[in-house]
């Protein structure tokens, strides 16, 4: 599996994010997935023992929103117009656990991703569909100081 980019300071890929999850993708091109295998600690609880739902979101947001990379390059990067989440259980802290992501539909002006993240057994805590649309052109020009932070990191 190729190891994809991290930014900087993004919550759940930045490297440099003091209070972020510092998640690290994959993409799986045989089975035409991103995924990752994570475990949240403590401190992102909502109940105790129990991933805060807004964690949970959005690491689907991330390895869902990361599928359109698959066959293309950075520049393919979209922005999620909706989310829909299904809470299936609760999600565990300290747990080893899996997220997986695919692209359902591709176009040229958006994409329709979904996503899901797994115990260890394979049973899913929750899962995801999301839309997504291409970035305006103002928004990426203010990205272009951050482009040589988004890298493969070691």
């Amino acid at each position: 599996m190729d190891k994809q980019p991290n930014s900087r300071m993004c919550f759940v890929c930045g490297v440099q994010n003091p209070v972020g999850l510092k998640i690290t993708f994959y993409e799986d091109h045989e089975a035409e997935q991103v995924r990752v295998n994570f475990t949240v600690p403590d401190a992102y609880q909502g109940y105790p023992g129990v991933v805060h739902g807004g964690i949970v979101s959005a690491i689907l947001d991330e390895v869902s929103g990361r599928t359109v990379l698959l066959h293309g390059s950075d520049d393919d990067l979209m922005a999620t117009l909706r989310l829909t989440i299904r809470f299936r259980r609760p999600t565990p802290t300290e747990t080893p656990l899996t997220a997986v992501g695919w692209l359902e539909r591709k176009s040229g002006r958006g994409a329709r991703v979904a996503g899901e993240i797994r115990l260890p057994d394979g049973t899913v805590t929750a899962e995801c569909e999301a839309t997504l649309v291409n970035v305006p052109a103002e928004f990426r020009t203010s990205w272009e100081n951050e482009k040589q932070y988004w890298k493969v990191y070691e």
